[in-house]
């Protein structure tokens, strides 16, 4: 597998060159999302949770499954003395509203999930902003950055491939380690019923990824993620996947078939020990959508924000301060 490429049509620039020095990571004393305040935004389809921090450009951070907007708080803090940083919690997760997923689901789509974000966007002033997504948040940001590229500035993703590129390239080794795609597509409410049985036991399996282990979440993370992970958010997150082998599949593969392409820079960060990095090929997967695009692995498992925050920070801000991160280097990493 490739480790890292930049495109042919990738920009070019010195790290950070209009931001001054890079300030930082703050190591972790406890807390969670230190120093943000909170407000609850009504959209057009739902009432979002959203953690607000720091002064700046802004920085739209979308979380994965089965996160919730803590999951940034290893760089949030840090990130908000550069950017104003807007971390929602997606609808359907965390103490976001579950609205009704509708006969279609369509109230799950990424497209509805990214009609939020510009709503609190909107909201708060930004017409046009950067945008982060872990997991489903990366596929939230796709769907934004396709739909609206007047608005997307840049975009990151992290550990995904895009939906069209996955689902119609399966295999045995990805679909071992991603099961739950399709058992929480099944029709409601059959794997309802059957997580429902023991959520603890539930969110200790879902999180506790192959060679990685819990050790990466922070003990006031994982409580978190443990007292949001309820029977109404797991509904939610099943009609997220319903929405995405259906809803979702049909908008990307129009778009794949009209040769749509994400106009924004791209960069594209997956773990190496995750399931992206040993089953898929990302840079070859993304390079048909981001002609201005650039990616690597690091060393992390399906969580990178939590696992190697280090590294996320520094790619992050160097990126969304105009710059080109430098691609991760083993010994580099070594020496530091």
């Amino acid at each position: 597998m490739v480790d890292q490429q930049r495109t042919a049509g990738a920009t070019t620039g010195k790290p950070g060159s209009s931001a001054g020095a890079m300030p930082p990571l703050k190591p972790h004393q406890g807390g969670l999302m230190d120093g943000f305040t909170y407000r609850r935004i009504k959209t057009k389809g739902a009432e979002i949770n959203v953690a607000i921090g720091g002064k700046g450009p802004p920085l739209l951070l979308l979380h994965g499954n089965p996160l919730t907007h803590v999951s940034w708080h290893r760089i949030a803090p840090t990130l908000a003395e550069s950017f104003t940083v807007i971390a929602p919690d997606l609808r359907g997760y965390g103490d976001s509203s579950k609205p009704d997923g509708g006969p279609d689901h369509a109230a799950y789509s990424f497209r509805a999930m990214g009609e939020d974000a510009f709503d609190i966007m909107d909201e708060l002033g930004f017409d046009q902003f950067p945008v982060a997504g872990h997991d489903r948040g990366a596929r939230v940001g796709f769907r934004m950055a396709l739909d609206r590229p007047e608005r997307v500035t840049r975009l990151c993703a992290l550990d995904i491939i895009p939906t069209f590129n996955l689902l119609n390239h399966v295999t045995l080794g990805w679909g071992l380690e991603s099961y739950h795609w399709f058992f929480m597509a099944q029709k409601e409410p059959f794997p309802e019923k059957l997580i429902c049985a023991d959520l603890d036991y539930y969110i200790q399996y879902k999180l506790n990824k192959k060679g990685v282990g819990l050790e990466i979440f922070t003990p006031e993370a994982f409580k978190e993620y443990a007292r949001c992970t309820t029977p109404e958010q797991i509904h939610a997150v099943c009609e997220d996947y319903r929405a995405t082998v259906t809803l979702d599949l049909a908008f990307d593969t129009a778009d794949f078939e009209k040769k749509k392409k994400i106009k924004c820079p791209v960069l594209v960060i997956w773990g190496s020990n995750g399931h992206v990095g040993r089953h898929l090929k990302p840079i070859e997967a993304w390079s048909q959508w981001a002609p201005d695009l650039r990616g690597w692995a690091i060393p992390t498992g399906h969580y990178p924000s939590e696992h190697r925050p280090d590294l996320v920070y520094e790619s992050f801000w160097t990126f969304f301060t105009g710059g080109e991160p430098k691609p991760y280097s083993a010994a580099a990493d070594a020496a530091a």
